[in-house]
């Protein structure tokens, strides 16, 4: 496939951090998503949640399902776009290696108790899993991947984390958090993909979970024109017994609907500002994006699921149950770290020796607990308290 001039081309990468010799069958990209498949994080996404705690269903989407469907929207797109599929595909597969056990509550939760010692985001403990926390290779911590995959991963930083990073990177990917610059392309493309995957299957699994309902979703424009459009076409999905296959032919028609939005809306925004290269793409607004009429449908579809979905009282209780694991787990390891794996009981040992002992100690704690499953999580927070949550 051709790329078009504003795409990154992994022969222009900006490199590793340790230079290696090109690989004989394979791009600098592709190398980095294989990197990213064959890491232990990304196996461990298969037992971290979306919404739904991993024990409450096995149909239910994970971190891993997730990750797939936005790499297979984002290949979608940037074919379309003649953007770098496997550039896109490596980032979407890597865009939650650092998310916490039991989804956003588990990461505000560990972020409540790092507030004093720096805070903790996902996206960035995302970057510290391929930059740092991996040990697959002798030479080097880390999976030591592109300039270009890692300024992906890198989808929202504080300014403080940026200024950390940039002190150890400087010109890094933490920039363009400190001039206003944008990512690639590609990355902007995964930002929007991870946007249209968690809002289709968020639909698919709240209404398996029976948490809401399909009359519920009549409110919702952006989902009920693809509903009628479908009953209008297949009349006998009227049939509650048909009820499954009717969402799912409304899902489908929906995730057509935005996939072709981005498409015409952003090539759209491209023929107007002309970028030239990948640099210039980096010096203008924002261009990977939804018509302002898609872009309105959307957020009132986020705004529904946040209310009738995300603050749902069954999945608070459950959300209530895994804060309340996190935030004793961090209290016990903190003070006992030889409770924790040998790996991580030495890294905390030595902290000791730090200057900032009790800060060092506290973020190993985080990368401990950032890389737990939801089932070893309950079953580490029950074998240390005696009290079983979930």
């Amino acid at each position: 496939m051709t790329l078009a001039c504003y795409a990154c081309d992994p022969a222009q990468s900006r490199g590793r951090h340790y230079p290696q010799a090109p690989a004989p069958t394979r791009s600098e990209y592709q190398r980095d998503r294989d990197r990213i498949v064959h890491s232990t994080a990304f196996r461990r996404l298969v037992y971290k949640t979306q919404v739904f705690v991993n024990h409450e269903g096995d149909l239910f989407r994970t971190r891993l399902t997730h990750s797939l469907e936005v790499a297979q929207l984002g290949r979608s797109v940037a074919r379309s776009l003649q953007l770098n599929e496997d550039l896109v595909e490596a980032i979407a597969l890597a865009h939650d290696l650092g998310h916490t056990p039991f989804g956003h509550a588990g990461q505000d939760a560990l972020n409540d108790c790092m507030r004093t010692f720096g805070g903790f985001e996902h996206n960035l403990q995302s970057l510290r899993v391929v930059d740092h926390l991996e040990e697959r290779y002798p030479q080097f911590d880390g999976l030591n991947l592109s300039f270009e995959t890692r300024e992906g991963i890198l989808k929202h930083c504080s300014r403080s984390h940026a200024q950390a990073l940039a002190l150890k990177e400087p010109g890094g990917v933490s920039q363009r958090f400190l001039d206003g610059t944008q990512p690639s392309l590609e990355a902007q493309l995964c930002n929007l993909a991870d946007e249209i995957a968690y809002n289709a299957h968020d639909i698919d699994d709240g209404v398996r979970s029976g948490l809401i309902t399909l009359e519920q979703l009549e409110d919702v424009p952006l989902f009920d024109d693809f509903r009628r459009e479908a009953l209008a076409e297949y009349p006998l999905l009227q049939d509650a017994a048909q009820g499954r296959r009717l969402l799912y032919e409304a899902t489908r028609r929906m995730l057509t609907a935005q996939v072709y939005d981005v498409i015409n809306a952003t090539t759209a925004a491209l023929r107007a500002a002309a970028p030239t290269s990948v640099d210039a793409v980096r010096q203008l607004p924002p261009l990977l994006q939804f018509g302002p009429a898609m872009r309105l449908q959307s957020q009132a579809l986020k705004t529904f699921l946040l209310h009738q979905l995300y603050r749902h009282p069954q999945v608070m209780q459950t959300m209530d149950q895994a804060q309340r694991i996190v935030h004793e787990l961090f209290s016990a390891y903190l003070e006992q770290p030889q409770e924790m794996g040998e790996g991580f009981m030495a890294r905390a040992q030595a902290a000791r020796d730090a200057v900032d002992a009790r800060s060092s100690g506290a973020r190993v704690v985080a990368d401990y607990i950032a890389g737990m499953t939801d089932r070893f999580a309950a079953r580490e927070h029950e074998r240390l308290t005696g009290v079983k949550l979930l």
